[in-house]
């Protein structure tokens, strides 16, 4: 019986092959475009799943508000670890990471850059899953100037996996002994260190002081132990422990702190949730965006549902035209149970095909699907472990509920009244298939909107003043290697043709993270009279260099001594500080960790509010100290001959340091890293956008294909009364168009809502412009009416004669 249904069901299809395409179509774009979301969701929730622990692993955080500035910040104090796991029984295991960024690492006679290094304690191979190919992993990081690495990096270094013993030396200076070899870290993981330094080796690890954070802290909770019982103790954890450098720093005790509106507070994130849901200062990576996963998990339901409608409308469509067929088939006795069966099986198969297309399709699509997303995925065991058992009850679903309609509706006629041809058809009374196209061209509104709304934002922050020029800006990386050189690496940078201006400093306005501190307004410490803020050291080039504005005051002047205890500040900084004109003011900031001394600064400047941190946030305070001989060196080039200009920096860079890896990068190129994943969401947004659209016009261009044959003998009768081609047009287009109108009116609150919503995770946007929806609305309208009209107009230009006797 079921292999005649299925025989049957594909003669039917065979029969109706315009049909069986444009279905087979949709359905396979609808599952393929569906499939690759799917993919790039579980891919994001899949980070540090790999850690056998992962469900009990957290990270510490340090929520601090102080001093008019609050943020959240992934370290948190050397001591915690150590309090913690005296203090609480339910830790199983404590951890820290000191991320030390970029280091030179000899190979032979060559110094190569490395800028995943990290120093850990040994008990981070206690509390994550980092197998180890070699080595001891309870004694591994145990003792100083001990390292462990990956297994990447030891056949880059010694050409194989078995190095125990070896010895890496770094920045020239400093050697350590490989005492481990580790796989590398899974893709999936919030850090990707290859170099594993142990703890002991830095004092800083030993420090006491519990307002100073530089330390990633990570807890492995016992087995039943609550983590919201737990993350409710910490408070007085932190009073009991760190209340009396408060009281010497700041005479007052927590609970006074608190009273006063600031705060220092610990807390707990998931390690299964920092990709996706942390947005801490001082992150180790960037993080994904868990609205993201929203988004295009909403948007993969949006595009199998149109293509599911599409099905529906076009199977319900088609079924006035086989009316006759189950009229003849009741008659020669066959049985509602067995239509309905045939009408699923028919069902069912189209989804088949489609899916067996759309994985065919999902896959070929992949390795264009990463270059967008600006993943790797694969099609993994695991994956297809879980995707053939979803595509079967997909399958199933999609093809029980597309089918489920005809089949009921169909089934149910009298024979009678079907062969007497009293069955109304036609596409006017169709009111499930009129809710349906409601419901596909909402979807695509939508989706036409939030992809005009993401694009706009975009423009809108490539186009923004920020208040610095990053236009051809060449950022040289690691210059503070170059020691006492890095002056003279400079001024003789400086003095090449093509070369407008060169600084150095410790951080640029494309760095996410930095350092904080606090200044005083009296060198008596009073929380009341304090900003909180970043700070940055610069030399006396970096403010022209960057094309940074002055409010007042001055920059910098190497001929002037008093410099060294001068500071420049930012606008923000000066409204926190309150004075009508804070140039020749003094601040202090604690010259010792229990601020028993001060350190007095003189305001010598206000620069212009410049976006130095993404256009997410607010500006905040920032204060420029001047230092000479630190971090990166920034050049101004302009020069038509770029390629020439590099090759002549390189080589001042090889004359000073010749082992050393010249490294460097594009200020704009930097800039333009911070909004990737809004790039590469409106870049994905497009294409499924455009998806959707081909998607929900193929089922337009079937249904307007139906009722122009449904109603082919009326337009035949009209033509013969003198109608023109624009009044059969339009008379086949005003129904579908009303109902697409009903959709811009649905769609359009709806969407403006919810893009209102993703743009307040901006500080800085453009509102949406009544000409978004509007656009949407026209561009939708045009759309369905040119797919009408393609069938329309043919229908028009059919012969009056043959449309009147054909039966």
């Amino acid at each position: 019986m079921i292999r005649n249904y299925v025989k049957t069901a594909f003669r039917s299809l065979m029969k109706n092959k315009g049909f069986t395409f444009i279905n087979v179509l949709g359905l396979a774009l609808g599952l393929a475009t569906c499939l690759l979301i799917v993919f790039y969701v579980f891919d994001e929730l899949s980070y540090d799943r790999y850690n056998v622990k992962a469900d009990r692993i957290y990270r510490l955080n340090n929520d601090i508000k102080f001093g008019g500035l609050e943020n959240s910040y992934a370290i948190t104090p050397a001591p915690a670890a150590a309090a913690l796991k005296g203090d609480f029984p339910e830790i199983e295991q404590v951890a820290r990471l000191r991320n030390r960024g970029g280091n030179q690492v000899k190979k032979g006679t060559q110094d190569i850059q490395e800028d995943r290094m990290v120093y850990a304690d040994n008990s981070i191979f206690d509390i994550f899953t980092l197998p180890m190919i070699a080595g001891n992993p309870a004694r591994a990081l145990v003792d100083p100037h001990t390292m462990v690495i990956t297994e990447d990096m030891a056949r880059k270094y010694f050409g194989r996996v078995n190095v125990i013993g070896q010895v890496l030396t770094i920045n020239d200076s400093v050697q350590f002994k490989v005492t481990g070899v580790i796989k590398n870290i899974p893709k999936q993981s919030h850090f990707h260190f290859d170099f594993y330094m142990s703890m002991p080796t830095i004092a800083e690890s030993k420090s006491a002081a519990w307002f100073s954070n530089n330390f990633g802290t990570y807890i492995l909770l016992k087995p039943g132990a609550d983590p919201k019982v737990f993350a409710a103790k910490l408070n007085d954890f932190m009073a009991r422990h760190a209340g009396s450098q408060l009281q010497a720093i700041l005479h007052m005790d927590f609970k006074t702190l608190e009273k006063s509106g600031s705060y220092f507070r610990l807390s707990i994130i998931p390690l299964t949730k920092i990709h996706l849901q942390s947005n801490s200062v001082d992150e180790i990576e960037a993080n994904g965006s868990i609205s993201y996963v929203y988004i295009f998990s909403a948007t993969a339901i949006f595009i199998l549902l149109i293509a599911c409608v599409n099905f529906m409308n076009l199977s319900t469509a088609r079924s006035a035209n086989r009316a006759r067929e189950v009229g003849v088939r009741k008659v020669l006795g066959s049985p509602r149970s067995a239509l309905i069966a045939q009408f699923l099986t028919e069902s069912i198969l189209v989804t088949l095909v489609g899916a067996i297309i759309a994985v065919l399709a999902a896959w070929s699509m992949l390795g264009l699907f990463n270059q967008m997303s600006g993943k790797d995925l694969t099609v993994t065991p695991q994956i297809l472990g879980w995707l053939i058992p979803a595509l079967l009850i997909i399958i199933l679903v999609v093809g029980c509920l597309a089918g489920s309609y005809p089949a009921l509706f169909l089934s149910g006629f009298q024979p009678i009244k079907v062969l007497k041809g009293k069955l109304a058809g036609g596409f006017k009374g169709g009111m499930l298939r009129s809710i349906l196209v409601v419901v596909q061209f909402t979807i695509s509104i939508i989706l036409i909107v939030s992809t005009m709304v993401i694009s706009n934002q975009l423009k809108y922050i490539q186009s923004k003043d920020l208040g610095y020029n990053r236009d051809h800006v060449l950022v040289i990386k690691n210059v503070w290697a170059l020691g006492n050189a890095a002056k003279t690496f400079k001024q003789e940078v400086r003095q090449l043709a093509g070369v407008q201006g060169a600084t150095l400093s410790n951080a640029l306005p494309t760095d996410e993270n930095g350092n904080s501190t606090t200044y005083f307004k009296d060198p008596v410490i009073d929380q009341k009279r304090s900003v909180l803020t970043f700070d940055w050291n610069i030399d006396e080039d970096f403010i022209p260099t960057l094309g940074i504005k002055m409010a007042a005051g001055r920059n910098f002047s190497k001929d002037m001594a008093t410099d060294s205890t001068g500071i420049v500040i930012n606008e923000a900084f000066a409204k926190q500080l309150g004075y009508a004109n804070p140039v020749n003011q003094f601040l202090y900031t604690p010259a010792d960790q229990m601020a028993t001394k001060t350190t007095k600064y003189h305001i010598i400047g206000v620069v212009k509010d410049f976006n130095f941190k993404s256009l997410r946030t607010n500006v905040t305070p920032l204060v420029f100290v001047l230092d000479q001989n630190i971090g990166d060196l920034s050049v101004r080039i302009n020069s038509a001959d770029i390629p020439s200009l590099m090759a002549k920096i390189k080589d001042q860079w090889k004359g000073l340091s010749p082992n050393r890896q010249f490294s460097y990068v594009f200020m704009d190129d930097n800039f333009d890293a911070l909004y990737r994943s809004e790039e590469r969401m409106g870049a994905i947004s497009i294409a499924f956008t455009s998806l959707a659209i081909v998607i929900a016009c193929l089922g337009l261009f079937g249904l307007a294909a139906y009722a122009a044959e449904q109603r082919i003998k009326e337009i035949g009768i009209r033509k013969v009364l003198g109608a023109d081609i624009s009044t059969i047009v339009n008379m086949l287009s005003k129904d579908f168009i009303k109902l697409v109108l009903i959709a811009i009116a649905i769609a359009v609150p709806f969407a403006w809502w919810a893009m209102h919503g993703w743009l307040q995770g901006f500080a800085y946007k453009q509102n949406i412009q009544w000409w978004v929806p509007a656009t949407a609305g026209v561009s939708a309208i045009l759309i369905a009416f040119l797919t009408i009209s393609f069938q329309a107009i043919k229908a028009a230009l059919t012969n009056p004669v043959t449309s009147l006797r054909s039966e």
